[in-house]
């Protein structure tokens, strides 16, 4: 399959060069695909490899911890209340906004248990699937949809920074693998452990809300930069929240007296994008082809202006002949703060690998998932500006999106969004 053909049509699109030699790559839009380095520090709550995070805190546990080796990120929708509008037979009791506080009372009180390695629920019967695994430095992070403040009562609470992500040119979007009420991320450095949690929360569910969708995915190395499937060191460029406040400040929402309600005060946004790579056709490119495309050299990660792979980029550099070194389409220029009036957003990415679509071509990618405190001024200008131009543009395919407000942490004995749900 030639570069963006699907479902047996060819999308060439607009083309722009790439540097000194004449490489052409389409020029679209593309999501950042530098996610998250391993060793990103900022939270607290770090634990060595197989050790235990604290489900409690200030914020929520994965967001700012170290990216483990396994992650099942789910969306779920709310129930809807018996006799409401498409309700429909076997709806449950329904949820509302004591259905929803009640799911989340006990999802945040079983990833508390989960999270120091011990079962689900007290006294209660368990599956042992993750029996003598250990915490795996598991961490359990809930989200709200646009939908959730609806179904339970409080669309009056919903924040204006929950607006509908804008359709951005080239998306092939799946609403079946968009949306949702509720987010959940769970991310642990043994994979039984995840798919445990996971099913935990979903068996502990049933009859309030149901899996919309669920995406899984990989990482090699919690030690360091790691490559994506694209075979590109990822994460090079990402902030550090721990030694810079102003970069932290762009992560999580401050603010608590200008306007920030206090059950957000802490919290995040997270923006969830699954991203297909069209790797039979990058695979076959010159090696100084994906160079340019990316702006950064495959071998270690250095960019094309020179040094070591965190050496910052020298954007401002030109041959002889007054081409850029890193071409005006090159990924890790658009998508760089300098270039997007200092957008910033943590990313926190797995890769995927989900076997072969039904053309024969490989169905693996990246999950993107993108933290911030404010969409407005992070995710969507730099999308904005990738989708003018990002070399990149013509090897992936931007096939899900979902974008969810993250509530503050849980102190002890309280529960992940109860400051809203109890307000």
């Amino acid at each position: 399959m030639g570069p963006r053909e699907t479902g047996g049509r060819s999308r060439p699109g607009r083309r722009a060069v790439l540097g000194a030699g004449g490489l052409a790559a389409l020029a679209a839009g593309a999501a950042v695909l530098t996610t998250a380095d391993a060793r990103t520090p900022g939270d607290d709550r770090e634990a060595a490899a197989g050790g235990a995070v604290a489900f409690h805190g200030p914020h929520q546990a994965g967001i700012l911890t170290r990216r483990q080796y396994h992650a099942h990120l789910a969306a779920l929708d709310l129930a809807a209340p018996a006799g409401a509008p498409g309700a429909g037979a076997g709806a449950g009791t329904g949820a509302g906004r004591a259905g929803a506080a009640a799911l989340l009372r006990t999802w945040s009180a079983a990833a508390a248990r989960m999270t120091r390695g011990e079962p689900p629920v007290d006294g209660g019967a368990d599956t042992g699937v993750a029996l003598g695994a250990g915490p795996a430095a598991l961490t359990v992070t809930f989200g709200l949809g646009p939908g959730f403040f609806d179904r339970a009562g409080l669309t009056a609470a919903r924040p204006e920074a929950l607006a509908p992500l804008p359709a951005f040119p080239d998306d092939e979007l799946d609403p079946a693998r968009g949306g949702g009420d509720l987010f959940v991320q769970v991310a642990a450095d043994d994979p039984l452990v995840a798919v445990h949690a996971l099913r935990t929360l979903q068996r502990l569910a049933r009859g309030a809300a149901s899996t919309r969708w669920v995406m899984s995915g990989f990482t090699r190395s919690a030690g360091g930069t790691h490559r994506n499937l694209m075979g590109q060191l990822d994460g090079t460029a990402n902030p550090a929240p721990a030694t810079d406040p102003a970069q932290r400040a762009r992560i999580l929402v401050t603010g608590s007296g200008s306007g920030v309600p206090g059950w957000l005060e802490g919290g995040s946004y997270v923006v969830v994008r699954r991203i297909r790579m069209l790797l039979d056709h990058w695979e076959g490119l010159p090696a100084q082809h994906r160079e340019q495309a990316v702006g950064r050299r495959v071998a270690d990660g250095a960019p094309l202006t020179g040094g070591a792979e965190r050496t910052p980029a020298d954007l401002d550099a030109a041959r002889p002949d007054g081409v850029p070194v890193i071409a005006a389409n090159a990924h890790i220029r658009l998508a760089a703060p300098r270039s997007n009036a200092g957008a910033t957003m943590l990313r926190r990415g797995w890769s995927y690998y989900d076997g072969l679509r039904p053309d024969g071509t490989p169905d693996a990618g990246l999950l993107f998932v993108a933290w911030q405190a404010d969409p407005r001024t992070g995710f969507i200008p730099v999308q904005h500006r990738l989708a003018r131009g990002d070399a990149l543009a013509r090897y992936v395919v931007h096939e899900a999106s979902a974008l969810f407000v993250v509530p503050r942490g849980a102190a002890e004995g309280e529960y992940v969004g109860q400051a809203l749900l109890e307000a």
